[in-house]
């Protein structure tokens, strides 16, 4: 059998693994982890005498495990769901920051989060 054949196909071969590995790569850094609140979005008034929902979806990435919701820096509520929906507590009047923070097994944030800020009237 002639090698100039098996060489070209050796080098389709390494082509095809390497642009693999290529999109591999960029797909796992795509996947970097994220909190996104989905609602009530920034700058959103939210009614003082109604039940308000957060709405949010995370990747916690390897080092997360979980995640803590926030309102003005207190934690409200710990949420083992993905994705999902979190009724917060009656809020009083005011302007409130509201936060998702991925914590690890102990609870400590990662550095991984997205708050918004909102009127409540």
């Amino acid at each position: 059998m002639p090698l100039l054949p098996l060489l070209s196909f050796a080098r389709t071969i390494a082509r095809t693994v390497a642009t693999g590995c290529v999109l591999f790569a960029a797909g796992a850094a795509a996947a970097e982890p994220h909190v996104r609140i989905e609602a009530p979005a920034a700058g959103a008034t939210l009614d003082a005498m109604e039940q308000n929902r957060l709405v949010y979806e995370v990747d916690p990435g390897p080092r997360g495990d979980h995640v803590h919701v926030y309102v003005d820096g207190e934690e409200v509520g710990i949420l083992r769901q993905l994705r999902g929906s979190y009724t917060l507590e009656t809020l009083s009047p005011g302007d409130r920051e509201l936060c998702v923070k991925v914590v690890n097994k102990a609870h400590t944030p990662i550095g991984v989060q997205q708050c918004v800020k909102v009127r409540v009237d």
